[in-house]
Parts: C-alpha cells; sequence; structure tokens
C-alpha cells in the first residue's frame, strides 16, 4: 500500500476520521495498532503475523530482562534476543547472499560446490523494525529506557504503519512517551503534516518517479550509452534516490502529526554538506546515530587513537552497506565510504596545521568546491549501490571517465535540466529559510491556492506508471 497511491489515501482518511472521533487514548491505540497490522498485511499477512510473534517475544524478553537480578542473566537475556532479531534478519535477508558467496568460493578453491538457493520472501521493511526492536531491547538492557508495560503501547511503537517499511527508525525513548499522552486537536499541527505531506508527495512523484526515466535503462544497460549519458543518470540517481527516501520520511512525518505523534526528522539538505562526514549527520539521520551509539561507540569510538579510529569507521561503514543489501555492491559501497570519511579526518587534521589553507576552504567559494565534490563524490559511490551487479558498476564507472560513444539520454535531456534549477531553488529556500519569511506576509487563502497547485503539479508531473519507493526493499 504506497503512501502515493489512491488505496493509502482511503486507507489513511478511515483512520483519520475515526480517530478523531474516538475521545479515547486507549480505543485510538488499538485501532491505530489495527490498521498497522492490516497496512502491512495487505501486502502479506503471514509476514505480518511474524513481525507481531517477534514483537511479543520481544515484549517479554525485555520485562524480564528488567527483573532479572543477575547481570549474567540479563546478559544472557539481551544475547538470546539479539541472535534471535540478527538471525532472523539475516535468514530472510542474506541466507541466499551467503551460500552463494560460499559456492563462489568453494569454487575459487577448485572444489566442486552446489548450494541451494532458498525460496524466500523478504519482509518489507525488516532492516528497520530490526533495529528499532535492538535499540529497544539494549536501551532497557542498559537502564535507560524501562520496559514497556503495555503489550498493545509496545506493539504500536514497531508497527506504527507511517514509519514500519522505510522509517525514520524510531527510538523507544522517543515514542512510548507519546503513546500514553491524550491527543488533542491543533490546527497548527495539522497544517504541518499536511506541508510534510505534500513536500512528500512532490519529492515523489514530481521529482524520483521523473528521474528514474534517465536512470532504469541506462542501468539496465550501461556499455550501450555515451559517456554524457551516464554522467546524466549518475547525477539523476542522486537526485532520484534523495527525492523518493526523503519524500517518503517527510509523508511518514506528516501522517505521524495528522495523528498527533512527533517522528524525528530523517534528513537535513544533506547535498549541501560540506564533506562525508557532515553529509552522514544529514542523510538518514536515524540510521547513522543508530550506528553510533549502537556500534561505532561500543567499539571505542575515537577514544582508542587514530589507528582504531579508523577501523572502527570502516566497520561500522560497511555495516552500513550489509544493511541496505545483500550484495557485494553493498559492501563496497560502504566500505568506500568509510574510506572516505577515513581520508576526510587525516585531511581536517591535517589543515589545523596548515590555517591558510583552512581559510581558503572555508571562504565561500571553498565551501562551495567542497559542497560539489562531496556531491560528486556520494554520486559516484551510488554506482555501486544502483549498479547490477558489480561487473555492470565497474564498467560505468569506467566509462565515466573515458569518453565512449554510445546512445543518447532515454528522454530529453532538458526534463532533467529543468530539473536541478527547481531542486536547487527548494534547496536555497530550505537553507535561508526564505519560505517561512514568505508564508508569513502571505494571507491564508494564498498558501491554501499554493498548496493545491503544488499537489496539481505533482500529480500532473508523475510518469503514468508508478515507482515503488526505493528502501521499501530493506
Amino acid at each position: 500500500m504506497l503512501f502515493c497511491s489512491f488505496q493509502f489515501l482511503v486507507f489513511f482518511a478511515i483512520i483519520f476520521c475515526a480517530y478523531w472521533v474516538f475521545p479515547w487514548q486507549r480505543v485510538r491505540v488499538w485501532l491505530l495498532l489495527a490498521a498497522s497490522f492490516y497496512f502491512y498485511a495487505s501486502w502479506n499477512h503471514w509476514l505480518a503475523c511474524l513481525i507481531v510473534f517477534s514483537t511479543t517475544v520481544d515484549y517479554f524478553l525485555a520485562r524480564a530482562i528488567e527483573a532479572a537480578e543477575s547481570k549474567s542473566l540479563r546478559r544472557l537475556l539481551l544475547a538470546i534476543n539479539i541472535v534471535g532479531n540478527l538471525g532472523m534478519l539475516c535468514y530472510f535477508k542474506y541466507a541466499n547472499f551467503f551460500l552463494e558467496s560460499l559456492e563462489t568460493a568453494l569454487r575459487s578453491a577448485g572444489l566442486q560446490a552446489s548450494m541451494p538457493v532458498l525460496s524466500i520472501i523478504l519482509p518489507v521493511g525488516i532492516s528497520f523494525y530490526t533495529f528499532e526492536a535492538l535499540n529497544y531491547m539494549i536501551d532497557v538492557y542498559r537502564g535507560q529506557v524501562r520496559a514497556e508495560r503495555s503489550l498493545p503501547n509496545f506493539m504500536l511503537f514497531i508497527l506504527f504503519f507511517p514509519h514500519l517499511v522505510a522509517g525514520p527508525i524510531v527510538r523507544a525513548k522517543d515514542f512510548l512517551p507519546q503513546i500514553g499522552r491524550r491527543k488533542h486537536w491543533n490546527w497548527l499541527r495539522m497544517e504541518l503534516g499536511v506541508q510534510y505531506v505534500l513536500l512528500g508527495l512532490v519529492k515523489k512523484l514530481a521529482i524520483a518517479d521523473r528521474m528514474a526515466a534517465f536512470v532504469d535503462p541506462v542501468y539496465a544497460n550501461v556499455s550501450a550509452y555515451s559517456t554524457g549519458t551516464l554522467w546524466v543518470a549518475t547525477l539523476a540517481y542522486a537526485l532520484q534516490i534523495y527525492c523518493d527516501f526523503s519524500g517518503y520520511s517527510d509523508i511518514a512525518l506528516g501522517t505521524a502529526h495528522l495523528l498527533g505523534y512527533r517522528l524525528n526528522k530523517n534528513f537535513n539538505m544533506p547535498y549541501l554538506a560540506p564533506n562525508v562526514s557532515e553529509f552522514w549527520r544529514r542523510w538518514h539521520i536515524s540510521l547513522s546515530t543508530w550506528l553510533r551509539d549502537y556500534l561505532f561507540i561500543p567499539l571505542g569510538g575515537s577514544r582508542r587513537g587514530r589507528a582504531r579510529t579508523y577501523v572502527n569507521l570502516l566497520i561500522v561503514m560497511t555495516v552500513c552497506g550489509l544493511w541496505h543489501g545483500a550484495a557485494w555492491n553493498d559492501i563496497i559501497f560502504g566500505f568506500a565510504h568509510g574510506c572516505l570519511l577515513c581520508i576526510h579526518l587525516s585531511f581536517r587534521e591535517g589543515c589545523k596545521r596548515l590555517p591558510q589553507v583552512t581559510a581558503v576552504l572555508q571562504s565561500a567559494p571553498g565551501t562551495a568546491l567542497r559542497v560539489g565534490t562531496t556531491f560528486v563524490l556520494w554520486s559516484l559511490t551510488l554506482v555501486l549501490f544502483r549498479g547490477q551487479g558489480l561487473g555492470s558498476s565497474l564498467i560505468l564507472l569506467h566509462n565515466l571517465f573515458v569518453p565512449t560513444a554510445g546512445l543518447g539520454t532515454p528522454l530529453p535531456v532538458v526534463g532533467f535540466l529543468y530539473t536541478l534549477p527547481v531542486f536547487a531553488l527548494g534547496h536555497w529556500l530550505g537553507a535561508t529559510r526564505q519560505w517561512q519569511t514568505i508564508a508569513a506576509r502571505l494571507p491564508a487563502p494564498a498558501i491554501g491556492v499554493g498548496y493545491a497547485m503544488l499537489l496539481m503539479a505533482a500529480l500532473l508531473l508523475a510518469p503514468s506508471t508508478g515507482q515503488t519507493f526505493i528502501y521499501f526493499q530493506f
């Protein structure tokens, strides 16, 4: 049930009306819980039951961890939970990848091997709700969060449909306290929710889905296209994945606000980041902070010397790549960003001894250069992320820098060129906060007409064949 589908519109309208008609908070919790289960079950009811089962197990294990007096018993229960959650994730998402990799390794060693291929349906969003369950269990173990007493409340934390299938990754300490608070109708909050939803729809329909028309045919046969076309496809995919994923996150935040809940922001204009470290503080914030708090810091963070910091960064970013997908392309994508983070850290330390270089880099032209370099490096690593296998990605990267003749862009390039200034204007309005200034001076009817025109433009610009959200596969 895609956020930008008519089916979801009808579904959400019914839930929204019923939610605000009922004045009882417990009824609202059960309503959202039933709606969330239906939302997931509309795709696969058996996997919806699997989530309910695993969530129930997590609930009782957390209660047991909090009640256990022995530290060793608490550690054992936590280990059981971590192994169970990661085991389920590995089975559904990585089993065939591991079997295929083992078969390839054995054959490379000269041994005959034929591993079975498992018929597994990947549960949509399993990486997201697995990490949510893990952060809750670890926080309960650390004593940072009390184990939730209400099973329906805990299930709603995991199953809440706005963030269920593609995030943001929600922390228990942020979401669980909101469930018990009585929700009151607030026009300003409703307006904020509508703004988020509208922004997400424009990003998804008017930009991401249109950029897919420049990207998909090229990646299906990279050898057939010219160097110029490959560059257009590479940059178009950078726009597509940002508008697709941040568009989903905006709609998730907006629908949550319309129901009286607040989810944390997942993007903060990452394409204005002046370096790769800042980029990861702005891109997929819920994942990067999760990896920082539950992997990087427990590994030692940056407290054990430079060499250990580099090793920790490489481990964390490789795990980040593996989290995104069960393929060597994804692992190399994560490792490459680990290398970029290490290079940036070393470069930053070197600049401390060169104040003149630092001054130049922090000037307006220097900042523009750093932002542009960061964006290009990100776009190039996305070739690995999007590629149809490692061989295809290497061919594309090679042809980007070695002039190659071939086919032109699948659509007139003018459509891509028109998108760039619109995208830049949106970032300028957001970065300078000009939109708030403009909106404050406009009468309410003018703003309403503007919103209606934006929605109409998004619907008119949307391709006839819609694209599913990219991060649904994770």
